[in-house]
């Protein structure tokens, strides 16, 4: 085995910083919320008497497929991998308008809408945070490796 396919020893590998251990968990939050609410639907589309059982079981299986994405970019980000930003941010991205959507709602909707905004800005911080990026290895444009 040569060195480069050597695993650094935990003595002298970097810790991870707590910033992106908090991006990861709040990923994984989210892809975990994704992954309940999909069953939930199901489980009401298939038990239930809903208006259209064909949408609520799409509706669940769509919710369940979206998961995917903040769940692998938590596994990424946990381990410290570069590509994981980019799903991550994309995954904000795409949450603050439903989270304004939410918010629009009169109903039950409106604490779900204020919790969404609050991590997915808060994730958003965390991942453009200097010490994260440093972490997962990312230069700017035209920047060399030091």
């Amino acid at each position: 085995m040569s060195s480069e396919q050597t695993p650094a020893a935990p003595e002298t590998a970097e810790p991870r910083p707590r910033r992106l251990t908090y991006a990861a968990a709040l990923a994984a939050l989210e892809g975990l919320a994704l992954v309940v609410g999909g069953i939930w639907m199901l489980v009401l589309g298939i038990s239930a008497d809903p208006d259209d059982r064909q949408q609520a079981v799409t509706g669940g299986i769509t919710l369940i497929v979206l998961a995917l994405l903040p769940l692998l970019a938590a596994r990424g980000l946990w381990g410290l991998r570069s590509w994981s930003r980019g799903p991550a941010v994309i995954t904000q991205i795409m949450a603050l308008p439903v989270a304004y959507n939410l918010l629009q709602a009169e109903s039950m909707a409106i604490p779900a809408g204020i919790a969404l905004a609050a991590v997915a800005v808060a994730s958003l911080v965390l991942l453009v945070n200097g010490e994260t990026t440093r972490a997962l290895g990312i230069r700017g444009p035209g920047r060399t490796p030091e």
